[in-house]
């Protein structure tokens, strides 16, 4: 019969095992986190392939991760995995609105669907910021378009009716979002007055060029 020495040492020996798995599990989700931030930045820098690139790498960890929480579900499962997958979400599902104009869907990009709406929330975040770069490239009609893109998600968001409730952070989220786009919708109001007041006075000012010409010496 082993003595309780021995039988200690064998917990022992599991539980620094155990730790191992800890560690790089959170190292993984951290780097998985930080990867999907990056490839966010890049995807409004325009560096699009380079952003794909990063969220290639970021589902490799992703997918190691899974891996592992079949062994180990106490200890993947959890606050910090959950953050990198909702940051993966918001990255894949703004990458895909920007290069073909569709939201991509929790299958294709195997995430659980409570991470998914999570970081479909925050996607409206993202698509303030193009609108704001469309501005100040003075393509109103582009800023348009991504607040049009801000309002489809809200609006669905709301209208998911019990399920709204079912998810933990959402409701927190839709507030900070409709403070957003109620700010994008003021500044892209303020840039079409400006605009339009802009015209109007180089209309003015054509038309008393052509009533007062300088007269030639």
């Amino acid at each position: 019969m082993p003595s309780l020495k021995t039988a200690l040492k064998g917990i022992r020996k599991e539980l620094k095992g155990k730790e191992k798995v800890r560690e790089k599990a959170q190292a993984d989700m951290r780097k998985a986190t930080s990867l999907s931030k990056q490839a966010i930045l890049f995807i409004h820098q325009k560096r699009i392939r380079e952003a794909e690139k990063l969220l290639e790498k970021a589902e490799e960890i992703i997918l190691r991760l899974n891996e592992t929480a079949k062994e180990y579900p106490e200890i993947v499962h959890g606050g910090l995995f959950n953050i990198a997958l909702q940051e993966y979400s918001e990255a894949r599902i703004f990458l895909k609105l920007i290069e073909e104009s569709r939201f991509v869907t929790p299958k294709e990009i195997n995430v659980p669907s409570i991470d998914y709406v999570l970081g479909l929330a925050d996607v409206i975040g993202e698509f303030r910021r193009f609108a704001l770069d469309a501005l100040r490239e003075g393509d109103v009609g582009k800023s348009e378009k991504c607040l049009q893109i801000m309002d489809e998600i809200y609006t669905e968001l709301m209208a998911m009716d019990d399920a709204y409730m079912l998810v933990p952070g959402l409701r927190r989220k839709c507030d900070v979002a409709r403070k957003i786009i109620e700010t994008t919708r003021g500044d892209l109001t303020h840039e079409v007055r400006m605009q339009t007041l802009e015209k109007h006075l180089k209309q003015f000012e054509k038309l008393q060029r052509r009533k007062n010409p300088k007269k030639v010496v």
